[in-house]
């Protein structure tokens, strides 16, 4: 059986577009992501599918699998493997909106579509002191600028620049006042690899970078790793799949190659499985210059995708059943 797979979650950001219907009406929460445009068509493959089984004409019984939780590592996918939706399925498909990529039109990869994703939090602690006096405690300000900055340089040496393993700092705090030495400061960020042997080595890495750099600032460093993706890699059969449905519905031009990214995906878990593929779906409107990107609150999907997804879906499930 085919599983049509898609994330139902928003991102806690305020929505930042105008002069559309489809606006959050939730305060600082918004579908940023463009899982709205996701569920809807599975939503509307799901309608589709659904008459042409009232009429005989399905060959195969499909999954639509509406999943919780994507953007929280390490993701709903885990849950919904542990409840059970993977049962009896062989192969699950899904989408993301790409910005990049003209509605109308699909970007497809054959093998590691995305990257490995983790989530990094430090704490740093001193004694604190007078900023008169710095000489005579543990600058702790510097000591996180040093952590900030430093880390992922030595990263940078000590990992194959090939693996594409990069930290990056999403928050910093520390201090209060302009006179005052902290005794505590916080960086959170996440480290993102292309290379899964890499990824399997970072959190020991990123440890010892930490440590290395907290203590010769003179801080004590305590860090919560989390683990989180792998990255989502596609499956050759389950891509030409793909291929074949949007090709047979939109034509071979409506497809692109498309880039590994740094993104991560949560569906990785579920091609730990079963064989599966990611396609990127084309959001963005043809002949705009817009750069709304993902995560951000302005971020929009040119509705016309809707229809392209709803229809890939729709024919790699009829595909798939008549091949099966």
């Amino acid at each position: 059986m085919l599983a049509l797979r898609a994330d139902i979650d928003a991102l806690p950001i305020p929505d930042a577009k105008t002069g559309v219907p489809y606006r959050s009406t939730v305060p600082d929460r918004a579908h940023a992501c463009g899982h709205d445009v996701h569920t809807t068509t599975v939503l509307g493959a799901g309608l589709v599918l659904a008459e042409l089984h009232r009429q005989g004409l399905l060959p195969a019984p499909v999954r639509l699998l509406f999943q919780p939780a994507e953007e929280v590592l390490p993701g709903g996918a885990a849950d919904a493997i542990v409840a059970g939706a993977l049962d009896g399925v062989g192969r699950i498909i899904a989408v993301h909106c790409d910005p990049r990529v003209d509605a109308g039109r699909i970007g497809l990869r054959h093998g590691a579509i995305t990257s490995a994703c983790d989530r990094l939090e430090v704490a740093l602690d001193g004694p604190g002191g007078h900023t008169a006096r710095p000489h005579l405690t543990t600058d702790l300000v510097t000591a996180a600028a040093r952590v900030a900055a430093d880390v992922p340089a030595l990263l940078a040496r000590r990992v194959d620049a090939r693996a594409g393993l990069a930290l990056t700092w999403g928050r910093i705090e520390a201090g209060h006042a302009c006179n005052v030495i902290p005794m505590h400061a916080e960086l959170a960020g996440t480290v993102r690899c292309l290379d899964l042997a890499a990824w399997r080595d970072a959190p020991d890495l990123v440890h010892a970078a930490i440590d290395e750099v907290a203590t010769l600032h003179g801080a004590k460093s305590e860090i919560n790793y989390v683990r989180g993706v792998p990255p989502v890699v596609n499956d050759p059969v389950v891509t030409e799949l793909l291929h074949d449905a949007m090709a047979a519905r939109r034509g071979p031009y409506a497809i692109e190659d498309t880039e590994q990214s740094l993104g991560g995906e949560d569906f990785s878990w579920y091609l730990e499985h079963v064989p599966g593929a990611m396609a990127r779906l084309g959001v963005r409107t043809p002949g705009s210059n817009a750069r709304l990107d993902l995560h951000r609150g302005d971020f929009d999907a040119d509705e016309a995708a809707i229809k392209v997804g709803v229809e890939l879906f729709t024919a790699a499930a009829l595909l798939d059943g008549n091949r099966s």
